[in-house]
């Protein structure tokens, strides 16, 4: 495997442990405002993002910014709308009438829509490993999460949470071509806390905004500086050295890194089941992510290949 093929591989696996071990985050922030505390957390992003791009020599990324089409800037708000407003939004509705398994047994069948989808609009055919890993991947998911109590208003928006996980990978392709990792995260991160609070003013009116107590303002800085910012750029850095099909695959270790650390705050276990679907995460990834040497490659190092 490629050195820099491994580096993506690994970013992608940190931004999906971070993304998994943040919805301890999320119980604490259960009696907040969503949307404010959307526009929170995604606007103190945007903010720790600017000495980030100046630190890359990008000083004036405005410039970047003023070449986009309008076509393109749609493009970044339906990315922010859907894959990230919007997918919040979806766990957070379905969560009120739906056991949390049940959007994430949802959210991990976005491998195997994003491995059929990329590779279509991009022209070509899916790749049958990347099929075959996405779909151990989801099983793994499902075993780890398992699934519980719900009804028709959760299914709802589990299957709106799969849309906005799908939608964060297959919209940000073409974007990520133009602006790169960082200037990609700032802007879409700029353009969710507008819409934040668009969807707040509508929703909740002067109440929008509260000053939160210690320990939301612990997890919003969490979800702001860490999930956010780091796991952003983690993100969409290893998705630009080994695709989106392969990045989503991570994705799998989202319920993974969940289920490790929920017994840490007393909501969840850890037993032979979720072992059992780690295990098939785990192989997923290996087998669709390219870590492992192709036969071929191998074949022509041990020199028994037949030419």
């Amino acid at each position: 495997m490629k050195a820099t093929s491994l580096r993506g591989a690994l970013l992608a696996a940190v931004a999906c442990i971070l993304v998994g071990a943040s919805f301890t985050a999320n119980s604490v922030l259960g009696d907040y405002p969503y949307a404010g505390g959307q526009a929170l957390r995604y606007g103190l992003a945007a903010l720790l993002f600017l000495p980030l791009l100046a630190r890359d020599g990008q000083p004036r990324p405005t410039a970047a910014l003023r070449t986009l089409t309008l076509r393109e800037w749609g493009r970044l708000a339906l990315l922010a709308a859907v894959g990230m407003v919007g997918f919040n939004l979806a766990v957070l509705g379905a969560e009120r009438s739906a056991e949390p398994a049940v959007p994430g047994v949802f959210v991990g069948c976005a491998p195997i829509l994003v491995a059929v989808l990329v590779p279509l609009l991009d022209g070509r055919r899916p790749m049958r490993t990347v099929l075959y890993a996405a779909a151990l991947v989801a099983t793994g998911a499902f075993a780890v999460q398992g699934w519980g109590r719900t009804d028709p208003a959760g299914i709802l928006c589990s299957a709106g949470a799969l849309v906005g996980e799908v939608g964060f990978a297959v919209l940000a392709v073409p974007a990520l071509r133009l602006l790169g990792p960082k200037l990609l995260s700032a802007t879409v991160c700029g353009v969710a806390t507008g819409e934040s609070l668009l969807l707040g003013v509508l929703l909740d009116g002067g109440a929008v905004l509260r000053m939160p107590t210690t320990g939301e303002a612990v997890a919003l800085l969490w979800q702001a500086a860490v999930v956010t910012v780091v796991g952003f750029v983690c993100w969409y850095m290893g998705m630009q050295r080994i695709g989106a099909e392969r990045a989503t695959l991570f994705s799998g270790l989202i319920p993974v890194s969940a289920a490790l650390t929920a017994p840490l705050v007393g909501t969840g276990s850890y037993g032979i089941p979720q072992a059992g679907g780690s295990l098939l995460v785990g192989l997923g990834v290996v087998l669709g992510s390219g870590v492992l040497p192709r036969r071929g490659a191998g074949c022509r190092l041990s020199g028994w290949c037949r030419e």
